[in-house]
C-alpha cells in the first residue's frame, strides 16, 4: 500500500492491478507517496521520479484501509 503525504489517500502499487497510488498521483498532482504496509521508511517523488527517504514515517494507526 502507499499513503500520499500530502492527504493521506491510500492506494496500491504499480505492481498491483489498480495501480491507485499512481491514479491518485495523475489526478491531483500530490507529488509523493510513502510506503505504508507497514510503514517502510521511504517515499516515491513522481515529479522527479527518484526514491526518498523519510525519517519522519506516518504512525500507523488502526487496520489499513483496502480499497477493491
Amino acid at each position: 500500500m502507499r499513503l500520499c503525504r500530502e492527504c493521506g489517500h491510500v492506494g496500491c502499487c504499480d505492481q498491483s492491478i489498480g495501480r491507485h497510488a499512481t491514479g491518485h498521483f495523475l489526478q491531483t498532482g500530490h507529488p509523493v507517496m510513502e510506503g505504508y504496509d507497514p510503514p517502510e521508511g521511504w517515499g516515491w517523488c513522481y515529479v522527479d521520479e527518484i526514491m526518498v527517504d523519510l525519517p519522519d514515517q506516518t504512525e500507523q494507526v488502526g487496520p489499513i484501509p483496502h480499497f477493491y
